[in-house]
């Protein structure tokens, strides 16, 4: 009798194991959560520029087990933040998805419009200037909107950076949170277009006070200086210093006085990417990212990349201390997500919202083509069209390299439009500075050569861009950038930007096919097998998802 109850215990525990098994395969897999990691202005050369000194559990680690898109481009001009976040999570182009620059001019006011600006916003937990914002100018869905369709709103997206524009845009019309840094007090604020109150457990993460505590003890280099042979030499004339330095050189005693008078110092070191990433545990702990069966998804933009290689470029020993610190910065986050969510049960993607061009100390001084296209540009233009027209202000401003007419008062002093875009574009093409000025309405008619064409097209948003485009020659600068250097156009420096996935069912590999940023949102859906953002017009990755 024992021995035909046991008999019977096993098969019914068998067959319960069988049912399980048969339904674990009847249900559609997904990942517990996604990370989208975006290093601003990282080009893809600082993969492997700094890998020899890489650990092997941060950069490496995504080389290494990860699979890594070799080249891939930004289909557009102008190259910047807010149309970078955008573009990589709507899988579109600034001509569809609507952000045209991270800001640009109102035709009717003539005034500067940011791109997440919103007057109708208030600040949660900071003033209404720095938290009056919402994403009411992106006019695509992005990844994380359908995420959170596809769940019913079940899914939980955040988005974290210490610029408001790179946490909003990635974060979609209606996510969970998203969040930026604020310089008047340093901590992690929102918008009430989000919420009416900072979460608690934001509230503790402010009152730890990190900021100050990372920026203490200054900044000096990770490793002994002489070690730094991928960069300059440490003392170079064409950066700019970190707060009240004196000059460009190691070590940075004066942060943490800086900070206390100035909380944004903070950004311009490597210690606003800890900061950031702190923040971004801290959101999956707050909202429990990760926890359940449901995908949850986290944007993250690791932005004081961005704010050092502006002030100093992309080849000094500031950039590639950066660079060492935030990939021992990547290995711990990642060994915290496999602790906290689980190695295999998440999908993260590391790409960038564009590069960066060399300086233009940098360029001169090795003999590289260079210079600043845009000295005097504006005002020189203005009085050629008022001495020729007898009319002046027609210019309403040069902005992401394209020029705004004032088509308000030609109108009115019945002036030909048409005209007067064809004499600027004339006179821009006798500038040995510029190699096209074209018009926007025309550009498919241009003589110029593919992919220059295809990039202005998709960056022209007839709506916010300008009337005409500048395309300058290789190497110049606009003429801000006498420190440092900037980023906007369509070449390889700013255009080349690294992908790479690692974690849930992503094989370890790498691609040299041509492929763009559009790609990634299209991939991510397929991933997760929901529908691609409304504005989408990128292809899904085939090498990574397989057959």
């Amino acid at each position: 009798m024992l021995r035909k109850i046991t008999i019977a215990a096993v098969t019914f525990i068998s067959l319960m194991t069988v049912n399980a098994q048969k339904n674990k395969k009847s249900q559609l897999e997904k990942p517990k959560l996604v990370v989208g990691l975006v290093i601003d202005q990282m080009r893809w050369d600082y993969l492997y520029r700094f890998y020899d000194k890489y650990g092997d559990d941060g950069f490496k680690r995504l080389l290494n087990s990860g699979f890594s898109f070799n080249n891939v481009m930004i289909p557009y001009v102008p190259t910047v933040t807010a149309i970078g976040h955008t573009t990589i999570y709507t899988g579109s182009v600034p001509s569809i998805h609507g952000i045209a620059g991270n800001d640009w001019t109102d035709r009717a006011t003539g005034k500067n419009v940011y791109c997440t600006e919103d007057t109708e916003m208030k600040g949660v937990g900071t003033n209404d200037k720095i938290g009056g914002h919402s994403p009411k100018n992106l006019w695509s869905t992005t990844i994380t909107d359908q995420l959170r369709m596809a769940s019913n709103f079940q899914s939980k997206v955040v988005g974290v950076s210490l610029k408001d524009r790179a946490s909003i845009l990635p974060a979609g019309h209606n996510p969970t949170g998203a969040f930026w840094f604020d310089e008047t007090n340093g901590n992690f604020v929102t918008s009430s277009y989000y919420m009416n109150s900072l979460p608690e457990w934001v509230n503790r993460f402010n009152d730890q006070k990190l900021a100050e505590k990372l920026v203490a003890n200054g900044w000096n280099t990770l490793l002994p200086i002489d070690q730094y042979t991928e960069s300059t030499r440490d003392d170079v004339p064409w950066e700019k210093p970190v707060g009240t330095a004196k000059s460009p050189t190691f070590p940075y005693n004066n942060l943490a006085a800086d900070y206390a008078a100035n909380k944004g110092v903070l950004r311009t070191t490597p210690f606003g990417n800890s900061y950031t990433l702190k923040f971004a545990e801290a959101a999956i702990e707050g909202y429990q990212l990760g926890e359940d069966q449901i995908t949850d998804f986290l944007a993250i933009n690791v932005a004081s990349t961005d704010y050092v290689g502006h002030a100093y470029g992309p080849n000094a020993i500031e950039v590639e201390d950066t660079y060492l610190r935030l990939d021992i910065e990547l290995a711990n986050f990642f060994k915290m997500l496999d602790k906290k969510v689980g190695k295999g049960e998440y999908l993260v993607f590391l790409s960038a919202d564009h590069g960066g061009a060399h300086a233009e100390g940098y360029m001169k001084e090795n003999k590289m083509m260079t210079g600043f296209f845009d000295d005097g540009l504006e005002k020189n233009l203005g009085a050629e069209l008022e001495a020729k027209y007898a009319a002046s202000k027609l210019i309403l401003g040069i902005d992401n390299y394209q020029i705004y007419i004032d088509s308000k008062l030609i109108k009115e002093k019945k002036l030909d439009e048409t005209a007067i875009k064809k004499s600027i574009i004339e006179n821009l093409n006798k500038d040995p500075r510029v190699l096209y000025a074209v018009d926007l309405k025309d550009v498919g008619n241009a003589a110029i050569p593919e992919p220059i064409k295809t990039r202005i097209i998709n960056g022209y948003n007839w709506q916010r861009s300008g009337d005409i485009q500048i395309v300058s020659h290789d190497g110049m600068l606009p003429n801000y950038a006498k420190k440092g250097t900037t980023h906007s156009v369509w070449n390889s420096y700013d255009a080349h930007i690294p992908l790479i996935f690692m974690g849930w069912k992503v094989p370890h590999g790498e691609s040299n096919a041509s492929h763009f940023m559009t790609d990634i949102a299209p991939t991510i859906a397929q991933f997760l097998k929901i529908e691609n953002p409304s504005g989408n017009v990128g292809q899904p990755l085939m090498e990574v998802l397989g057959k």
